[in-house]
């Protein structure tokens, strides 16, 4: 049963991953299996290569804990490959309850990682205000307009993968930044393996290098790291607020017009600026739905 458990993580990891604004970190942090990811992934390092030599295949892959990472690996995988063109539709058909979904889970998950810290002190409070001011500074950030060259998906996978497992800054947002979201979802549903294989290279090489020194932060500076990362939990909550009005468009590299300057509207003046329904009945349950889904992996790490 573990090992059910340990995929739907991974399923739940993935379809974070999808949509920008929310991190997959953030739900291995919940689900109480980052620091064994992140233990995991540091293991792979050319002292592998010994253990194999000296004492075989099974030693090396049972000191990775590779049926762990074989497990969550390929729920991340599903997920992404089956929730990419749903919540590509609902990012356009319903993108209130969606964003509302997300923003509920994001507001539990700062409470419980405010759970995990042990001792607050000055600089405790000072690295959650730090944290949030640094992700709401990347919100705010002019995406950039990257060709979706494979030296760039390389560079791009190196980078996002690195804010993918970091509890509140969203692998999917760097990409957005980067231009290179729209050519990575693309890719993904149309399994494109040439730039999906790019994209993990680039991925691979990110993972395995901050790994090594997100691993060291945590083991010795764990409560600031933990106030950081919430902190740019809080700082993305701006990004994921569901009613907004787009100032500016731009258009991607497949030619279609996509929002680039957003303004967070009240609901109320979301329907006079957009004439269009601010679905708050919608939104409200969708939120509480996504804090009762936090509750309940809570609720199943806990066990």
């Amino acid at each position: 049963m573990s090992k059910v458990f340990t995929f739907l993580k991974g399923m739940a990891m993935g379809a974070a991953d999808v949509v920008p604004g929310v991190s997959g970190g953030t739900i291995a942090f919940i689900t109480g299996i980052y620091d064994t990811l992140l233990e995991s992934i540091r293991r792979v390092n050319p002292s592998l290569i010994s253990i194999w030599r000296d004492k075989g295949f099974k030693a090396a892959f049972e000191h990775i804990n590779g049926t762990f990472l074989i497990l969550l690996l390929s729920g991340i995988l599903t997920s992404i490959f089956t929730l990419a063109r749903i919540i590509t539709w609902m990012l356009h058909t319903h993108p209130i309850p969606l964003w509302s979904f997300f923003f509920g889970l994001i507001i539990v998950s700062v409470n419980h990682m405010f759970k995990q810290i042990k001792h607050w002190k000055p600089n405790r409070f000072l690295s959650v205000v730090a944290g949030a001011i640094f992700a709401y500074g990347i919100t705010v950030l002019h995406p950039l307009s990257l060709e979706p060259t494979l030296l760039n998906t390389l560079i791009a996978g190196s980078i996002a993968i690195c804010a993918m497992i970091l509890p509140g800054i969203s692998g999917s947002f760097i990409l957005l930044l980067l231009g290179m979201y729209t050519p990575i979802l693309a890719a993904a549903k149309s399994l494109d393996i040439v730039m999906l294989g790019t994209f993990a290279s680039g991925c691979l090489l990110g993972l395995l290098s901050f790994s090594h020194v997100l691993s060291w932060v945590l083991r010795r500076h764990r409560d600031i790291a933990l106030t950081f990362l919430t902190g740019l939990m809080i700082g993305t909550l701006s990004k994921i607020w569901p009613w907004k009005e787009t100032l500016t468009w731009r258009t991607n590299s497949s030619g279609q017009q996509v929002p680039l300057l957003e303004q967070n509207l009240s609901p109320l003046n979301f329907e006079q600026v957009t004439g269009q329904p601010a679905m708050l009945g919608y939104a409200i349950a969708a939120m509480l739905v996504g804090i009762g889904i936090v509750w309940g992996l809570e609720k199943v790490a806990e066990k």
